[in-house]
């Protein structure tokens, strides 16, 4: 269905199985993301500077990966309403006449293809475990004791999730739209309470402290784009599940609240 085509009902219920389905990844990456930069091996200190400059790079890095580079371009080389990296390399070169052998460009670009695709079910694996151990791993605060449970409880999580995606996406999307609204509402207040205490976290909006950061810490700041990538993981569904949902729905629940949350 062409997207001007699509009555409100119809745009909201689309952008209700996006939210469900697209974001839950990205949604939860800059928290644990956040988090990785001051632990571990190469932890920052935390100081005024280091926080705001790792802030600043994770909000400019959302800015400029997910709304210029996905909403503003990649989303806008769809195949026929598809989205992917294959439908991305099947747009790379023309169809070849019966009998033409492929060229050597041909080939390298298949290969190119195979190893995109390869990379995003290698993501497939890694992020969701990363994202509901991260989020598990939220009982040691209640107390130390339920630790021995974070690890089974993943596991038995990860089994749910991915035995309810043969239901299909759209009935997934219809399940989770409701709860990621949810998730999204509250850490967006969660924010504007935290805001409300500290105001001048705020200047972190500016991109001078991350240039600053960068430049005048670039010893420590290079271990922390480690933890700054992190931030960005499942921003690749937008282009790959363009084909359930469509542009509109995507853009419009990422700017509309997402982005803000």
């Amino acid at each position: 269905m062409h997207a001007s085509s699509r009555t409100p009902w119809q745009l909201a219920g689309l952008t209700l199985g996006a939210l469900g389905v697209v974001y839950g990844d990205i949604g939860t990456s800059p928290l644990y993301a956040f988090r990785e930069c001051f632990s571990g091996p190469h932890a920052l200190e935390v100081t005024r500077g280091h926080v705001l400059g790792v802030l600043s790079l994770f909000i400019w890095s959302l800015i400029l990966i997910v709304s210029v580079k996905y909403i503003v371009f990649v989303m806008r080389a769809d195949n026929k309403g598809e989205g992917g990296i294959l439908a991305l390399l099947s747009l790379a070169f023309p169809e070849k006449r019966e009998g033409d052998g492929p060229g050597v460009v041909a080939k390298v670009m298949v290969a190119l293809g195979l190893f995109g695709a390869a990379l995003l079910y290698g993501d497939g694996m890694i992020t969701p475990a990363v994202s509901v151990l991260g989020a598990v791993e939220g009982l040691n605060v209640l107390t130390p004791r339920l630790a021995s449970l974070v690890v089974p409880a993943t596991v038995l999580i990860l089994m749910g999730l991915f035995m309810a995606q043969r239901v299909g996406t759209a009935a997934v999307g219809r399940v989770f739209g409701p709860v990621m609204i949810l998730w999204f509402v509250v850490i967006g207040f969660s924010g504007v309470r935290g805001i409300m205490g500290h105001p001048q976290i705020l200047r972190a909006l500016s991109p001078l402290y991350a240039l600053e950061f960068m430049a005048g810490h670039f010893h420590i700041a290079f271990f922390a784009l480690a933890a700054v990538v992190l931030a960005v993981t499942g921003a690749e569904a937008l282009f790959a599940d363009m084909g359930h949902f469509g542009r509109a729905p995507i853009t419009l629940a990422w700017l509309g609240l997402v982005l803000p949350a």
